[in-house]
């Protein structure tokens, strides 16, 4: 069974080892699940890869407080968002020669940052500390991080949608972080982990 009746997932492995139990690669031919997992904990997994991406382009979620600027233009019809994912995916595949399932894996892999920085209150004053990120939320903010970048570079330029998240997808592939803005992201905040040891 390929994605989309195009790519196939059984070749495709995870090599960053926390990660490999929460990017779901199940092979489906459509990625819809209909809500299936909404009412069940920890069902996140069970999802492909692919839906997760589609869904967080839906609503791309907070940046800064700001949730107008981030997700305000990111709303619509599921078919719409089902649409840009696999005309992206089209658009890697032609210029990589590789399958883009795995562009997608990669890209999520070196995007999602191991370490943040967590504020708590000791008397009156706020301490920072470097804290350790859960693989669920690794996966949640890779997602998220690349679908804004995605969203900006689009936003009133000429570039639509499906191009500038292949532009994103094939850049944090190669780790190049002059061109993705989510691997800048991941490594902006992990050096400021190393400062709050």
């Amino acid at each position: 069974m390929k994605i989309f009746d195009k790519w196939e997932i059984d070749k495709i492995e995870v090599t960053d080892f926390g990660l490999k139990k929460y990017i779901g690669l199940r092979p489906v031919i459509i990625p819809k699940t209909g809500g299936r997992y909404s009412s069940k904990r920890y069902a996140k997994p069970k999802m492909s890869i692919v839906e997760r991406l589609i869904t967080k382009l839906m609503v791309p979620g907070h940046r800064g407080k700001k949730h107008k600027i981030s997700s305000g233009r990111a709303t619509g019809k599921y078919t719409m968002h089902y649409k840009t994912v696999k005309g992206a995916l089209e658009i890697i595949e032609k210029r990589t020669n590789k399958n883009p399932i795995e562009i997608l894996v990669r890209a999520i892999e070196n995007a999602a940052r191991r370490e943040e920085i967590a504020g708590y209150q000791v008397g009156g004053i706020i301490i920072r500390r470097a804290v350790v990120t859960s693989p669920q939320r690794r996966v949640d903010l890779a997602l998220r991080t690349i679908t804004q970048a995605a969203y900006r570079r689009s936003f009133g330029k000429r570039e639509n949608m499906a191009t500038a998240l292949a532009n994103e997808l094939i850049a944090a592939s190669k780790n190049d972080a002059s061109r993705s803005e989510a691997v800048k992201e991941k490594e902006r905040i992990e050096r400021e982990t190393e400062g709050a040891r």
